[in-house]
Protein backbone atom coordinates (compact mmCIF):
# COMPACT_ATOMS: atom_id res chain seq x y z
CA UNK A 1 0.00 0.00 0.00
CA UNK A 2 2.97 2.08 0.93
CA UNK A 3 3.87 2.65 -3.26
CA UNK A 4 0.54 4.45 -3.86
CA UNK A 5 1.40 7.06 -1.03
CA UNK A 6 5.28 7.78 -1.04
CA UNK A 7 5.05 9.69 -4.48
CA UNK A 8 4.39 13.00 -2.74
CA UNK A 9 5.90 14.42 0.71
CA UNK A 10 2.71 16.01 1.24
CA UNK A 11 0.22 13.09 1.37
CA UNK A 12 -0.86 10.98 4.17
CA UNK A 13 -1.35 7.25 4.29
CA UNK A 14 -4.19 6.22 5.36
CA UNK A 15 -2.75 4.88 8.63
CA UNK A 16 -1.87 8.13 9.32
CA UNK A 17 2.39 8.02 8.11
CA UNK A 18 4.30 10.47 6.04
CA UNK A 19 6.54 8.04 3.78
CA UNK A 20 9.55 10.39 2.87
CA UNK A 21 9.94 11.42 6.08
CA UNK A 22 10.15 7.95 7.40
CA UNK A 23 12.66 7.17 4.12
CA UNK A 24 14.60 10.12 5.35
CA UNK A 25 15.29 8.27 8.83
CA UNK A 26 16.04 5.22 6.69
CA UNK A 27 18.61 7.36 5.47
CA UNK A 28 20.05 8.40 8.67
CA UNK A 29 19.82 4.96 10.27
CA UNK A 30 22.23 3.93 7.05
CA UNK A 31 24.80 6.37 8.12
CA UNK A 32 28.05 6.48 10.09
CA UNK A 33 27.69 6.62 13.85
CA UNK A 34 27.62 9.69 15.92
CA UNK A 35 27.62 9.92 19.86
CA UNK A 36 26.75 12.72 22.07
CA UNK A 37 27.56 12.40 26.00
CA UNK A 38 27.38 15.26 28.78
CA UNK A 39 29.47 15.21 31.78
CA UNK A 40 29.49 17.25 34.60
CA UNK A 41 31.73 20.80 33.01
CA UNK A 42 32.18 18.78 29.64
CA UNK A 43 30.83 17.99 26.64
CA UNK A 44 31.70 15.40 23.95
CA UNK A 45 30.99 14.29 20.59
CA UNK A 46 32.46 10.94 18.81
CA UNK A 47 32.11 10.09 15.08
CA UNK A 48 32.73 7.56 12.90
CA UNK A 49 34.76 8.86 10.06
CA UNK A 50 34.28 6.61 6.67
CA UNK A 51 38.09 5.78 5.62
CA UNK A 52 39.73 8.00 3.45
CA UNK A 53 40.74 6.59 -0.30
CA UNK A 54 44.54 6.26 -1.17
CA UNK A 55 44.53 9.24 -3.00
CA UNK A 56 41.43 11.78 -1.01
CA UNK A 57 42.59 14.37 1.31
CA UNK A 58 41.26 13.02 5.05
CA UNK A 59 40.98 16.92 6.42
CA UNK A 60 38.14 17.09 3.96
CA UNK A 61 35.91 14.73 5.47
CA UNK A 62 34.65 16.08 8.31
CA UNK A 63 31.76 15.06 10.57
CA UNK A 64 32.21 17.71 13.52
CA UNK A 65 31.47 21.34 12.76
CA UNK A 66 31.14 24.30 14.37
CA UNK A 67 28.20 26.55 13.98
CA UNK A 68 29.60 29.18 16.78
CA UNK A 69 32.61 29.82 18.78
CA UNK A 70 30.44 27.84 21.57
CA UNK A 71 27.95 25.36 19.20
CA UNK A 72 29.38 22.39 17.67
CA UNK A 73 27.37 20.11 15.64
CA UNK A 74 27.64 16.38 14.30
CA UNK A 75 25.56 14.49 11.89
CA UNK A 76 24.27 11.55 10.63
CA UNK A 77 22.84 10.59 7.15
CA UNK A 78 23.37 12.42 4.16
CA UNK A 79 27.08 14.77 4.30
CA UNK A 80 25.26 17.24 1.30
CA UNK A 81 22.45 17.81 3.18
CA UNK A 82 24.13 18.46 6.08
CA UNK A 83 26.58 20.81 4.49
CA UNK A 84 23.60 23.17 3.36
CA UNK A 85 21.84 22.55 7.01
CA UNK A 86 25.41 24.02 8.73
CA UNK A 87 25.64 26.58 6.57
CA UNK A 88 22.00 28.31 7.58
CA UNK A 89 22.78 27.45 11.35
CA UNK A 90 25.70 29.53 10.50
CA UNK A 91 24.03 32.52 8.92
CA UNK A 92 21.59 32.53 11.87
CA UNK A 93 24.15 32.34 14.78
CA UNK A 94 26.02 35.31 12.90
CA UNK A 95 22.47 36.97 12.38
CA UNK A 96 21.44 36.41 16.04
CA UNK A 97 24.78 38.27 17.04
CA UNK A 98 24.02 41.60 14.79
CA UNK A 99 20.50 41.86 16.12
CA UNK A 100 20.87 41.08 19.64
CA UNK A 101 24.33 41.91 20.07
CA UNK A 102 24.32 38.32 22.00
CA UNK A 103 25.16 34.98 20.88
CA UNK A 104 22.71 32.30 20.29
CA UNK A 105 21.62 29.83 22.85
CA UNK A 106 22.00 25.90 22.45
CA UNK A 107 18.26 25.73 22.70
CA UNK A 108 17.48 29.05 20.65
CA UNK A 109 20.00 27.08 17.53
CA UNK A 110 18.73 23.90 18.00
CA UNK A 111 14.91 24.97 17.73
CA UNK A 112 15.86 26.71 14.18
CA UNK A 113 17.39 23.58 12.99
CA UNK A 114 14.69 21.71 13.85
CA UNK A 115 12.64 24.18 12.35
CA UNK A 116 14.07 24.23 8.84
CA UNK A 117 14.33 20.57 9.27
CA UNK A 118 10.19 20.46 9.67
CA UNK A 119 9.64 23.05 6.86
CA UNK A 120 10.79 20.97 4.60
CA UNK A 121 8.29 18.07 5.51
CA UNK A 122 4.90 19.97 4.27
CA UNK A 123 5.93 22.00 1.31
CA UNK A 124 5.65 20.55 -2.06
CA UNK A 125 8.11 19.82 -4.39
CA UNK A 126 11.00 19.76 -1.85
CA UNK A 127 12.37 16.72 0.07
CA UNK A 128 12.84 15.91 3.52
CA UNK A 129 16.70 16.61 5.21
CA UNK A 130 18.24 13.08 4.91
CA UNK A 131 19.98 13.65 8.45
CA UNK A 132 19.84 13.69 12.06
CA UNK A 133 21.93 16.09 14.36
CA UNK A 134 22.97 16.30 17.64
CA UNK A 135 23.96 20.03 18.84
CA UNK A 136 26.45 20.91 21.56
CA UNK A 137 27.55 23.64 23.59
CA UNK A 138 27.52 26.27 26.41
CA UNK A 139 25.09 29.14 26.88
CA UNK A 140 26.24 32.25 27.37
CA UNK A 141 27.24 33.17 31.11
CA UNK A 142 26.60 29.26 32.09
CA UNK A 143 29.11 25.94 33.12
CA UNK A 144 26.23 23.47 32.05
CA UNK A 145 26.95 21.62 28.90
CA UNK A 146 24.04 21.25 26.98
CA UNK A 147 23.33 18.36 24.12
CA UNK A 148 20.34 18.16 22.03
CA UNK A 149 19.41 15.87 19.19
CA UNK A 150 17.46 17.17 15.87
CA UNK A 151 15.22 14.42 13.54
CA UNK A 152 14.21 14.51 10.02
CA UNK A 153 10.60 15.16 10.80
CA UNK A 154 11.54 18.50 12.99
CA UNK A 155 11.43 17.02 16.51
CA UNK A 156 14.63 18.19 18.62
CA UNK A 157 15.16 17.55 22.53
CA UNK A 158 17.76 17.34 25.15
CA UNK A 159 19.78 14.79 26.28
CA UNK A 160 22.31 13.29 28.66
CA UNK A 161 23.88 10.81 25.95
CA UNK A 162 22.62 10.16 22.67
CA UNK A 163 23.70 8.34 19.99
CA UNK A 164 22.34 8.53 16.03
CA UNK A 165 23.05 7.02 12.78
CA UNK A 166 24.57 2.87 12.02
CA UNK A 167 23.48 0.90 15.27
CA UNK A 168 22.09 3.99 17.34
CA UNK A 169 20.01 1.65 19.59
CA UNK A 170 22.84 -1.24 20.22
CA UNK A 171 25.06 1.94 21.06
CA UNK A 172 22.05 3.90 22.79
CA UNK A 173 21.49 0.80 25.07
CA UNK A 174 25.09 0.65 25.66
CA UNK A 175 25.05 4.10 27.17
CA UNK A 176 22.00 3.31 29.48
CA UNK A 177 23.93 0.82 31.10
CA UNK A 178 27.01 2.72 31.72
CA UNK A 179 26.13 6.24 31.99
CA UNK A 180 26.28 7.97 35.46
CA UNK A 181 25.76 11.38 36.62
CA UNK A 182 28.89 13.58 37.39
CA UNK A 183 31.13 12.56 34.79
CA UNK A 184 34.49 13.77 34.70
CA UNK A 185 36.35 14.73 31.70
CA UNK A 186 38.38 11.92 31.14
CA UNK A 187 35.51 9.30 32.24
CA UNK A 188 33.18 10.80 29.60
CA UNK A 189 35.77 10.84 26.68
CA UNK A 190 36.49 7.49 27.54
CA UNK A 191 32.67 6.41 27.32
CA UNK A 192 32.38 7.83 24.20
CA UNK A 193 34.81 6.24 22.89
CA UNK A 194 33.80 2.50 24.80
CA UNK A 195 30.08 3.23 22.85
CA UNK A 196 31.95 4.26 19.46
CA UNK A 197 33.69 0.76 19.79
CA UNK A 198 30.56 -1.17 19.77
CA UNK A 199 30.04 -0.58 15.93
CA UNK A 200 33.41 0.67 15.08
CA UNK A 201 35.71 -2.28 14.19
CA UNK A 202 38.60 -0.83 12.81
CA UNK A 203 39.83 1.24 16.51
CA UNK A 204 41.22 4.53 16.74
CA UNK A 205 42.12 6.04 13.37
CA UNK A 206 38.31 5.50 12.41
CA UNK A 207 37.12 7.65 15.03
CA UNK A 208 36.91 11.25 15.70
CA UNK A 209 36.16 12.45 18.99
CA UNK A 210 35.61 16.69 19.88
CA UNK A 211 35.67 18.03 23.67
CA UNK A 212 34.17 21.63 25.02
CA UNK A 213 34.90 22.07 28.15
CA UNK A 214 33.72 25.25 28.77
CA UNK A 215 32.31 28.19 26.68
CA UNK A 216 34.50 28.97 23.47
CA UNK A 217 37.01 26.02 24.22
CA UNK A 218 36.98 23.33 22.29
CA UNK A 219 39.70 20.41 21.30
CA UNK A 220 39.98 18.17 18.48
CA UNK A 221 41.89 15.11 20.49
CA UNK A 222 44.72 13.94 18.09
CA UNK A 223 44.87 10.23 16.85
CA UNK A 224 47.50 9.47 19.08
CA UNK A 225 45.44 10.09 21.86
CA UNK A 226 42.36 8.11 20.61
CA UNK A 227 44.83 5.43 20.26
CA UNK A 228 46.07 5.41 24.04
CA UNK A 229 42.56 5.38 25.11
CA UNK A 230 41.26 2.53 22.76
CA UNK A 231 44.47 0.54 24.29
CA UNK A 232 43.35 1.48 28.01
CA UNK A 233 39.72 0.02 27.09
CA UNK A 234 41.02 -2.74 25.18
CA UNK A 235 43.48 -3.80 28.71
CA UNK A 236 40.16 -3.46 30.74
CA UNK A 237 38.18 -6.09 28.39
CA UNK A 238 41.03 -8.28 28.46
CA UNK A 239 41.34 -7.93 32.46
CA UNK A 240 37.57 -8.33 32.53
CA UNK A 241 37.42 -11.81 30.48
CA UNK A 242 40.16 -13.10 32.69
CA UNK A 243 38.45 -12.57 35.70
CA UNK A 244 34.98 -14.07 34.28
CA UNK A 245 37.00 -17.11 33.57
CA UNK A 246 38.59 -17.65 36.84
CA UNK A 247 34.96 -17.55 38.37
CA UNK A 248 33.67 -19.22 35.77
CA UNK A 249 36.61 -21.98 36.48
CA UNK A 250 36.05 -21.42 40.16
CA UNK A 251 32.45 -22.14 39.87
CA UNK A 252 32.79 -25.17 38.07
CA UNK A 253 35.51 -26.55 40.54
CA UNK A 254 32.86 -26.47 43.56
CA UNK A 255 29.95 -27.86 41.26
CA UNK A 256 32.14 -30.53 40.79
CA UNK A 257 33.41 -31.20 44.12
CA UNK A 258 29.58 -30.72 45.67
CA UNK A 259 28.68 -33.78 42.63
CA UNK A 260 31.54 -35.91 43.88
CA UNK A 261 30.13 -36.01 47.49
CA UNK A 262 26.47 -36.34 46.54
CA UNK A 263 27.44 -39.42 44.87
CA UNK A 264 29.77 -40.37 47.82
CA UNK A 265 26.71 -40.01 50.47
CA UNK A 266 24.62 -41.68 48.68
CA UNK A 267 26.07 -45.30 48.02
CA UNK A 268 24.61 -48.23 49.90
CA UNK A 269 26.07 -48.74 53.22
CA UNK A 270 26.66 -53.15 52.92
CA UNK A 271 29.72 -53.41 54.13
CA UNK A 272 29.15 -51.36 57.61
CA UNK A 273 25.72 -53.75 58.17
CA UNK A 274 28.02 -56.75 57.76
CA UNK A 275 30.84 -55.85 59.90
CA UNK A 276 28.59 -54.58 62.21
CA UNK A 277 26.98 -57.94 62.41
CA UNK A 278 30.22 -59.80 62.65
CA UNK A 279 30.95 -57.76 65.93
CA UNK A 280 29.08 -59.43 68.21
CA UNK A 281 25.36 -58.49 66.64
CA UNK A 282 22.47 -60.66 67.21
CA UNK A 283 22.27 -63.55 64.98
CA UNK A 284 19.53 -65.39 63.46
CA UNK A 285 18.67 -68.14 62.13
CA UNK A 286 18.68 -68.46 58.42
CA UNK A 287 15.53 -67.98 56.66
CA UNK A 288 14.42 -71.09 54.28
CA UNK A 289 15.54 -70.42 50.36
CA UNK A 290 18.70 -68.37 51.43
CA UNK A 291 20.40 -65.75 53.40
CA UNK A 292 18.27 -63.68 52.03
CA UNK A 293 15.15 -65.10 52.90
CA UNK A 294 13.87 -64.34 49.42
CA UNK A 295 12.30 -67.49 48.28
Amino acid sequence: MSRSYDRALTVFSPDGHLFQVEYALEAVRRGTCAVGVRGKSVVVLGVEKKSALQLQDPRTVRKVAMLDDHVCVAFAGLTADGRILIDRARVECQSHRLTVEDPVSIEYITKHVAGIQQKYTQSGGVRPFGISTLIVGFDPNDTIPRLYQTEPSGIYSAWKACAIGRSSKTVREFLEKNYTEELDREETIKLTVKSLLEVVQTGAKNIEISVMERYGVITNLETAEIEKIVATIESEKEAEAERKRQRLAATQAGQASMAMGTASGTQTPGGGAGAGAGAGGPTHPPFPGGESGVQ
